[in-house]
């Protein structure tokens, strides 16, 4: 049997949710299957091709949802879940009916993918998470900001914010693909210590630093709200805490960026901050008026690379949201 697993690229989460769930597959569903990894973008347009569901089994983790009767297999935890409401009302009608009972499934109250994935995989089908538990707890602090301090964030010490730096920022689609079943099978350390990972480090860390410097000199902190535009500069990813890190006491950031496929607008809520958390505004929900999406407190919307201009507009009006919402003077 063949399965392919569709994730979200560029993710630690993303790429540990596709390594957890092909072990769990393995041990629970299928010892014979093998496994192929197809790493998904927020882009504008279409998210999906049919044509690439050629699997015996298709599956998606951390990724929005597909109605694709292709699909055999879905696990999400994002509120902007679903691309339009006929999506959502095919999965309402799916689990109703038992079309998609114990195959999709989707809690939004979760951290990261991945420990919806082991939750499911351990009460549903006995799966033994146990020997995976370090790797479940990294993509919570990952995936849910949970470092404690914006140094730990930015200055990266731990094995899993290397690999998350590598994850974001390589080029080469065959890498994570690659990297994806070390992630249950070894120490993140060991993974860490592999040659083909190993060796692309020093440049993105000189990279980080690089980054760090453009945003310092870019970034300003008003009314509790960060902006930096760097889109002239083509970045394929950088460290979503840097803006915290250098500027401590906002509550928000806005940034504008552009990579080979598109022209994105960051939307993100600092971590560490003061601010009551019944003031604070759902970002998922901002996101969704340029058919962005994301989490309460961290979103992103994706335009095409040759539409700057749109991008800048909307990170402009969001900027000017967010400043007049304030909620450090509430």
């Amino acid at each position: 049997m063949k399965v392919r697993v569709f994730y979200h690229d560029k993710c630690f989460d993303g790429a540990c949710s596709a390594s957890l769930f092909s072990r769990f597959h393995r041990e629970c569903i299928r010892q014979d299957a093998s496994y192929e990894f197809w790493g998904l973008v927020h882009r504008a347009g279409a998210l999906f091709n049919e044509a690439d569901f050629i699997g015996d089994e298709n599956a998606i983790v951390d990724f929005k949802y597909s109605a694709s009767p292709k699909i055999t297999w879905w696990f999400d935890h994002h509120l902007s879940a679903f691309l339009t409401p006929e999506d959502h009302q095919d999965y309402l009608r799916g689990i109703a009916d038992g079309r998609y009972a114990e195959r999709r499934f989707y809690d939004p109250k979760f951290i990261s993918c991945t420990s919806f994935l082991a939750k499911i995989a351990s009460t549903h089908f006995g799966f033994n998470a146990e020997p995976v538990k370090d790797l479940i707890r990294w993509a919570d602090i990952v995936d849910g900001a949970l470092y404690e301090s914006p140094e730990a964030a930015v200055e990266m010490a731990a094995p899993a914010m290397k690999l998350t730096l590598v994850i974001e920022s390589t080029q080469d689609p065959a890498f994570v693909p690659r990297l994806i079943p070390l992630l249950t099978e070894m120490p993140l350390a060991e993974v860490l210590q592999q040659p083909f990972v190993a060796e692309l480090l020093p440049p993105l860390l000189e990279r980080h630093q690089q980054a760090l410097s453009l945003i310092r000199e870019r970034s300003e902190s008003k009314d509790g709200t960060i902006y930096f535009d760097i889109s002239d500069h083509q970045l394929e990813g950088y460290n979503k805490f840097i803006p915290y890190y250098l500027h401590p006491e906002a509550t928000y950031s806005i940034g504008l960026s552009k990579s080979s496929f598109r022209t994105k607008v960051a939307v993100g809520s600092n971590p560490w901050t003061k601010a009551d958390p019944a003031t604070m505004v759902n970002l998922a929900a901002i996101c969704e008026r340029w058919g962005g999406g994301g989490h309460a407190r961290v979103g992103a919307i994706s335009f095409p690379p040759d539409r700057s201009d749109e991008a800048r507009a909307a990170a402009v009006e969001i900027v000017a949201e967010l400043r007049a919402h304030n909620p450090e003077q509430k």
